[in-house]
């Protein structure tokens, strides 16, 4: 069904799209909470616990499809095991000026310089307090606003922590997007130790919770190493692999935008390749969220045997519509399956 309306869709600007979509997702949302009433059950086939925490199924949706908390159990109704949402500053900001989303449907990918767009830490709070029911495990994805100076960006993640802690069953640390100038710095060494060691006794201070760190896949695989280092011994739960990348390498595309971060099938490679990486790194022992290229369940899989103990997907769920969930989950399932 939803090849036949997508073209129709991908007529319209792609901030009209997506607001399209946040509202169809919000309504059904409403409707299924008037039947609907506590935790999805785990899928026999499919949960998985990760650092503590019990998905119903691995496949989620990643930060920056739900800006501000707005559509969680919408989402959980079309299949999906968690949901990320953010980047959420502490002050609302409006992001970078407009056109900053672009589809390439040849390469089946998208580009993006949306710059943290959202409505603030507090808004965010009001919007999931109101949520009546947790369906499915919900990460906050952080990040610093455009005018806060690096040498303060401690400051900012610390108060998304100390206003949306209680809401968040996992916590990511932005410091990977391509969009907030000199936000890709404080992965420097000393910065990204002093960062981490901020959040890390911001989020103690109200409790223990899981917390992930989010990388590019444009740094090399030694700077990978020592972000994977510094972050474990922070005392970071585990990694996101990857965020967009500013390299514009194999696209079909005519004069693709120059800015802005690439999502899509064209990153699916290098963030497997990160993926894998930063297991051998680690020795398997601490979880990865796989993100990047993912539109069915081959690169799920492609993902899960990598080494990612779960895997998100954003722009295969734009090409892919409201089944691409359940279709990837079903691929996965006769996978495990066919292995017993």
């Amino acid at each position: 069904m939803y090849g036949l309306f997508r073209p129709l869709l991908f007529r319209l600007d792609p901030e009209r799209a997506h607001a399209l979509a946040i509202r169809w997702l919000a309504e059904r949302g409403a409707w299924t909470r008037s039947w609907h009433d506590g935790p999805d059950p785990p899928d026999p086939d499919l949960s998985v616990e990760v650092a503590g925490i019990r998905f119903p199924n691995p496949v989620g949706v990643a930060a920056g499809f739900d800006k501000d908390g707005e559509v969680t159990e919408g989402l959980a109704g079309i299949g999906f095991g968690f949901v990320e949402v953010g980047t959420v500053t502490p002050r609302a900001q409006p992001g970078n000026p407009r056109p900053r989303l672009w589809r390439l449907p040849h390469d089946r990918a998208l580009v993006n310089r949306m710059g943290f767009n959202n409505a603030g830490a507090d808004a965010m709070a009001e919007t999931l307090a109101a949520g009546r029911t947790r369906r499915v495990p919900v990460g906050i994805n952080v990040g610093k606003n455009k005018d806060t100076p690096l040498d303060r960006a401690v400051d900012d993640y610390r108060a998304c922590v100390a206003k949306l802690h209680g809401f968040a069953d996992y916590i990511v640390v932005n410091v990977s997007s391509p969009n907030t100038p000199g936000l890709r710095d404080l992965v420097e060494e000393d910065r990204l130790k002093a960062l981490l060691d901020g959040v890390m006794a911001e989020v103690r201070s109200h409790g223990a919770k899981p917390v992930f760190l989010k990388v590019a896949p444009d740094h090399g695989d030694d700077d990978l190493r020592r972000i994977a280092d510094t972050a474990l011994a922070a005392g970071v739960t585990g990694l996101v692999a990857t965020n967009t990348t500013v390299s514009r390498q194999g696209l079909s595309t005519p004069d693709p935008p120059t800015e802005g971060g690439l999502s899509g099938k064209p990153i699916l490679d290098r963030a497997v390749a990160v993926v894998s990486l930063l297991r051998d790194h680690t020795k398997g022992k601490v979880p990865i969220i796989g993100v990047g290229g993912v539109f069915d369940a081959d690169d799920a899989w492609r993902m899960l045997q990598a080494g990612a103990s779960l895997v998100q997907v954003f722009t295969g769920f734009v090409y892919g519509g409201p089944g691409t969930a359940k279709r990837i989950c079903e691929g996965l399932r006769a996978r495990y399956r066919e292995r017993r």
